[in-house]
């Protein structure tokens, strides 16, 4: 069982930044685990934001998030984050992590980004 949990969300200004973190509780990230960010606002579908491999840390982006958004991983740490840069009000949503291993998906709760105007 794999329990990724999320944490740095907040209250944050528009045009401010924030930096999420997604760790697993009781272990590790492993080999070729993907880890990816998502957010999903009240209403809306997911969306993904962007995915690295653990083990290369290989990372690729949506589109639309490009530029604004940065995935990374700290190996020593065992902790994949995503930084992002001028949120909008409109960006207010749940940022959550998922963690691909062996074909299944596990999701953390998520962190609560909130964006004021």
């Amino acid at each position: 069982q794999v329990q990724p949990v999320e944490s740095g969300g907040g209250l944050v200004q528009a045009g401010g930044s924030l930096t999420l973190s997604c760790s697993v509780s009781g272990g590790t990230f492993v080999g070729d685990d993907m880890v990816a960010w998502y957010r999903q606002a009240p209403g809306k579908e997911r969306e993904v934001i962007a995915t690295i491999t653990w083990d290369d840390g290989s990372r690729h982006y949506t589109d639309s998030m490009r530029g604004r958004f940065t995935i990374y991983r700290n190996y020593h740490e065992n902790r994949a984050f995503l930084h992002v840069n001028g949120l909008k009000f409109e960006e207010t949503a749940m940022y959550c992590c998922g963690v691909e291993r062996d074909t299944v998906v596990y999701w953390g709760q998520g962190t609560q980004v909130t964006v004021s105007s």
